[in-house]
């Protein structure tokens, strides 16, 4: 049976990926809905018992997986077939089924994007260790940076898996290894926290949070430390090009701020799957070779 499923062309498996990433996309919606509230609740609580305050009557926000999907207006549980990613989507036309009420389009965008992107990560490493490993690294940073673009927010138990998972990932070697991971991993961390506090001496504000520290260290730990300063070109190159064209449409001005981590994300995950062609084309356009 094994044999018989590594023997399929490789076509099949992109499609395999592109339709799994579809069903993943749908349970990330949830873990970027879900997780942020349920992290403010037990924060709250935690404070209230550090504080001795009184507890308060509110029951905790639905978990990940065992609460099923409802529609946030009219309450109303969701079917089956009213979670068929992006389809359910596109055959109720963007609205809820029992009250009309419109579906934001996170939905069907997450699972779009989870769906190509995983299908991109197969098609370019193939059936491998490293495309499993890529899929991993995909989906997470998809929930980290979703998260972090509705609430600015990098939950630890999203990036500090990553690290971790890239540092072990290492020892194999799936990408690098261990002494480019290692370093990769301090040298990225270090360079954010340095800018953090340089920045917050000069002008006395924050200008970005912890968690950005933690999901750059990922990205040495998983591609080594060659790859951080592409990744933060990258990064700041989409945020300041996105980051207007958003801040522009909004009608709001510059002194709004605005998540770095969805653009570190993105940054991350186009070095993975294009760092060696990129860093090719700049070597031929620069006449180095």
């Amino acid at each position: 049976m094994i044999a018989s499923l590594a023997g399929l062309p490789l076509p099949f498996w992109i499609a395999a990926a592109g339709v799994l990433g579809l069903i993943v996309g749908s349970f990330l919606n949830v873990v970027i809905l879900r997780l942020p509230a349920r992290m403010e609740y037990f924060w709250k609580r935690d404070a209230r018992e550090m504080l001795e305050l009184a507890a308060e009557d509110e029951a905790a926000p639905p978990d990940l997986v065992r609460k099923g999907s409802h529609c946030p207006r009219c309450k109303h549980p969701l079917a089956a077939w009213d979670n068929i990613p992006l389809l359910s989507w596109l055959a109720l036309r963007g609205r809820c089924r029992y009250c009309g009420a419109p579906i934001s389009m996170q939905y069907p965008l997450v699972e779009l994007l989870c769906g190509i992107t995983s299908a991109i990560v197969v098609w370019h490493f193939g059936v491998t260790w490293q495309a499993a490993a890529g899929l991993l690294f995909t989906w997470m940073l998809l929930a980290a940076g979703g998260i972090d673009f509705r609430t600015q927010l990098l939950p630890d138990s999203l990036t500090l898996p990553l690290l971790w998972l890239g540092l072990l990932l290492s020892l194999v070697p799936v990408f690098v290894d261990t002494h480019e991971a290692v370093i990769g991993a301090a040298t990225g961390y270090l360079s954010l926290w340095s800018v953090y506090w340089l920045f917050k001496l000069a002008t006395g504000k924050e200008g970005m949070g912890f968690g950005d520290f933690k999901l750059f260290a990922a990205a040495g730990a998983w591609m080594g430390y060659a790859a951080l300063l592409p990744v933060i070109i990258i990064a700041a190159l989409s945020g300041a090009i996105i980051g207007t064209f958003m801040l522009r449409t909004r009608g709001q001005d510059r002194s709004v701020p605005f998540a770095f981590g969805p653009f570190l994300a993105i940054a991350m995950w186009i070095w993975l799957v294009a760092g060696d062609p990129i860093l090719g084309a700049y070597v031929r356009l620069a006449g180095l070779r």
